[in-house]
């Protein structure tokens, strides 16, 4: 496989990854600083399905196997042991599989032993419980199928269309079971489960400054960070620059890049890179702030909210 197709992330060495954005324009994607590679993307125009997605790859992909690797997905263990299994056997497709308790939430496989028989997209009546992973290892046929599948009901040219193309042309799609922990983080309480499993395996480290502060368990403060009268328990990461002053950090919490938080309480939580929380008055948990958000509780009258919030957000105001 070459290096220029491999999308995993974090598995395994490359110098170049190209990612197809659904619909994503140039300007509005982020850079590669700091993660040691180049990438270019290749912008999706209207969200026309995840085949759709692959075709707009088409010429840069060509005629080299490739792996697909959905952004909201996170395997604990990676694929690279995937790769090299995929390399081995070449088949046309390989997908991954795993149990889930709400199959009529993704794409479903129905198998006949080991061989995949069909797979329906959000079934209404799952066939069985085994869900697709969004991870799948593809070799150039699939560009054939996905050309030659009709959008969905819902107007999109879907994966599982075009993997289905490939079982009814007689091609060889393998499946592989997950057994290790998998998440597919598109809702909050998922992204926080992710975020609590992720923490469960960190090794502690404190490169940062601690003034009248203390950690306990096992916890990251990066370099440049600064607590002052603060207690941080783990398992939790506090980043780089960040500044903590009268505050606690409780276990499962992730601060990123830059994010300060003044006299205030929070626990279970993800807060991106500068973000501000101060003088909140009650602890904050099982939230998630976007990158330079302020939450903060001011001291005027009228006692009034004032707020500016972004789509799709939820507030909970006890």
């Amino acid at each position: 496989m070459p290096t220029r197709a491999r999308f995993d992330f974090g598995s395994f060495g490359f110098s170049t990854r190209r990612v197809t954005c659904p619909s994503a324009s140039t300007s509005a994607t982020p850079n590669a600083d700091g993660f040691g590679t180049s990438i270019t993307y290749i912008p999706q125009d209207k969200p026309l399905g995840l085949a759709h997605a692959m075709l707009t790859a088409e010429s840069f992909l060509g005629t080299d196997p490739f792996v697909m690797y959905l952004g909201d997905n996170l395997l604990r263990d990676g694929i690279a042991d995937l790769v090299e299994a995929f390399r081995g056997s070449e088949p046309d497709a390989l997908i991954l599989l795993t149990s889930v308790p709400d199959p009529w939430n993704y794409g479903v496989a129905d198998l006949n032993g080991v061989a995949i028989v069909r797979l329906v997209e959000k079934p209404a009546q799952p066939p069985t419980n085994l869900a697709l992973v969004g991870v799948y290892m593809f070799g150039p046929a699939i560009l054939e199928a996905a050309r030659a599948i009709e959008p969905s009901g819902r107007g999109e040219l879907e994966i599982t269309d075009a993997i289905q193309r490939l079982i009814d042309d007689g091609r060889r799609v393998e499946s592989h079971r997950v057994t290790g922990w998998w998440k597919d983080t598109g809702q909050l309480a998922d992204m926080l489960e992710a975020n609590r499993l992720v923490l469960e395996d960190i090794d502690p480290r404190v490169e940062g400054e601690l003034v009248e502060s203390r950690v306990e368990g096992r916890v990251v403060i990066e370099q440049g960070a600064r607590l002052e009268r603060t207690l941080v328990r783990g398992p939790a990461i506090v980043g780089a620059g960040a500044e903590l002053r009268d505050a606690y950090v409780g276990p499962y919490t992730s601060l990123g890049p830059g994010v300060v938080i003044a006299a205030s309480e929070v626990e279970h939580s993800i807060l991106l890179a500068g973000a501000h929380v101060s003088d909140l008055g009650t602890r904050m948990e099982a939230s998630l702030l976007g990158r330079n958000v302020r939450l903060e509780r001011g001291d005027g009258l009228p006692k009034t909210m004032r707020m500016i919030v972004g789509d799709n957000s939820e507030i909970t105001i006890p």
